[in-house]
């Protein structure tokens, strides 16, 4: 994978705070650590875009459900999901 060079301007007392969590998290550097932050904002993000997609759905079947069926369409839609965020 090619990675590009970017620039990020941080006030010191927050990248003194980055600099800690660092430390104690066992990253191997700062740019590991905001690398695997920035992955998480992306992925809670395709999250919320999903959840907002099928938000409309709520309420919206007429039919009696039983907590096996629940349970079944709760794994098949976080399955897409999934298949999605990747």
């Amino acid at each position: 994978m090619v990675t590009e060079m970017i620039t990020v301007k941080l006030e010191r007392t927050f990248l003194n705070e980055v600099d800690n969590i660092v430390k104690k998290s066992g990253y191997q550097n700062r740019t590991e650590f905001i690398r695997n932050a920035l992955r998480e904002k992306v992925e809670d993000a395709k999250l919320k875009e999903a959840m907002i997609s099928i938000a409309h759905l709520k309420g919206a079947a007429k039919k009696k459900t039983t907590e096996e069926e629940y349970e079944r369409i709760r794994e098949q839609v976080f399955d897409e999901f999934d298949k999605k965020l990747k």
